[in-house]
């Protein structure tokens, strides 16, 4: 991207200890208390302004601006599709979907072991739509409201969850900031994330048939809460497959990016919200009125600054030549299985956003089927442990003493166990793209 290497100058040595000061601040969010977004957003600007600085002295201000110009024109993509897809997501929150499919599921009188596997085959499915995170959150407020009376249920279950939610993530560009970042560049295409789908199937279901010996027999008593969802809320739903399809139709028919389509389907739930508004008044129901304009506001604004400021610093160390020297490293030392395996690993304690955003932009040279794997592991690698992952640490905010970072730690010998059995599915199943 730039001619300038800087790393070996002071510019470069003073940017590196900036990110591993922010990221190390980024880890320790919960004691400190200190959102994610403000470390690396402070990283990114003063590592930019040292880019800034040491292009200028060599003259060559135009490539730090080019440079700066395509990392803004891949974070605004990214920006513009998440932000449509939260807002969705907060509607269908909003509209009472997730309440109605919680009492759904607890009403039903299934025993412990039962409700072990629908809670992990929901968190599959639903993770390919919606992400990992609300997948988490959703079937975990099941867990939680059926196990009250059983605190080893609540563990293995959030376990389950998490390595489901995070696999099911893995064989769709909706399901994980990661693959959604493979889309848009153009590696894999809409339909060839389902080759994904049983490998992901697989880290799941492997981890899930032991883990199902740790749920306690019996089942939870039924549940008396009634709710119904809001008017308008179907609406919402096929409004939002709707959105889906427009974007993958935006990339593959008219070549156009996917975040177009995404704004599109945005223009669809405006129009929704104007006509439920309008109903809502003339027949006085409060229920029907919808204002989507402050189901954005809604939107988890830390956690797309923490974006912001993850990308542009890890794309600042590209620029300085960081990356260039990690990828000779990685995948010309070792090759491209070993460096996608290990990059996986490695996601289970550094977040699996910035380690992708480093192999994009190293773009180093793969064959499909290695695009793929780094697609796999980077989505499946954080299940390791429960900080691993957003949907795990989630989790552990939401059933706090029941669900934690040791009673994770226990079943992760059979969670890496899934994860070398998708690994070789993987490679078994689609060795013709290697």
């Amino acid at each position: 991207m730039a001619e300038t290497n800087l790393t070996h100058s002071w510019f470069g040595f003073l940017s590196l200890g900036i990110f591993v000061l922010a990221y190390g601040l980024v880890i320790f969010e919960e004691p400190l208390r200190l959102r994610k977004s403000k470390p690396v957003l402070l990283a990114a600007g003063l590592i930019w302004v040292l880019i800034g600085a040491a292009y200028a002295m060599a003259g060559q201000s135009p490539l730090a601006e080019t440079a700066a110009q395509h990392i803004i024109f891949e974070y605004g993509e990214l920006f513009l599709f998440l932000l449509v897809a939260i807002t969705y997501v907060n509607t269908l929150e909003e509209r009472r979907v997730f309440d109605v499919l919680r009492i759904k599921l607890v009403e039903r009188g299934l025993s412990y072991r039962q409700l072990f596997w629908l809670t992990g085959i929901f968190a599959f499915f639903l993770s390919g739509v919606l992400d990992n995170l609300t997948t988490a959150l959703v079937l975990g407020a099941v867990v939680l409201a059926v196990g009250r009376a059983s605190p080893a249920f609540v563990a293995v279950s959030c376990v389950s969850i998490v390595v489901a939610a995070n696999a099911g993530g893995a064989f769709s560009p909706f399901g994980d900031i990661t693959t959604l970042m493979v889309w848009q560049k153009g590696k894999v295409t809409f339909f060839e994330f389902f080759d994904l789908f049983l490998p992901s199937f697989i880290n799941w279901f492997v981890p899930a048939l032991i883990m199902q010996f740790g749920v306690p027999k019996g089942q939870p008593a039924k549940s008396v809460d009634k709710i119904n969802m809001k008017p308008g809320a179907y609406g919402v739903m096929v409004l939002f497959a709707l959105t889906i399809v427009t974007a993958v139709a935006f990339r593959n028919f008219l070549h156009l990016p996917p975040a177009l389509g995404m704004m599109l389907g945005l223009g669809y739930l405006q129009f929704w919200a104007y006509f439920l508004q309008r109903k809502g008044k003339r027949y006085q129901n409060d229920d029907m009125v919808l204002n989507s304009f402050k189901e954005i506001e809604r939107v988890e604004w830390d956690t797309l600054l923490f974006f912001f400021g993850i990308i542009f610093a890890v794309g600042g160390l590209g620029v300085l030549g960081y990356l260039n020297l990690a990828n000779g490293f990685l995948y010309g030392q070792f090759g491209p299985t070993v460096a996608n395996i290990s990059i996986g690993l490695l996601s289970a304690v550094v977040d699996n956003i910035p380690m992708m955003f480093a192999v994009l932009t190293m773009n180093p040279e793969m064959s499909h089927g290695q695009w793929l794997l780094i697609t796999l592991t980077a989505g499946v690698g954080g299940s390791l442990l429960a900080i691993g992952s957003a949907a795990g640490v989630a989790l552990m905010g939401l059933a706090k003493g029941q669900y934690t970072f040791m009673s994770h730690l226990k079943w992760a010998p059979v969670v890496l166990l899934g994860y070398i059995a998708s690994i070789v599915t993987h490679m078994w199943l689609n060795s013709y793209l290697f």
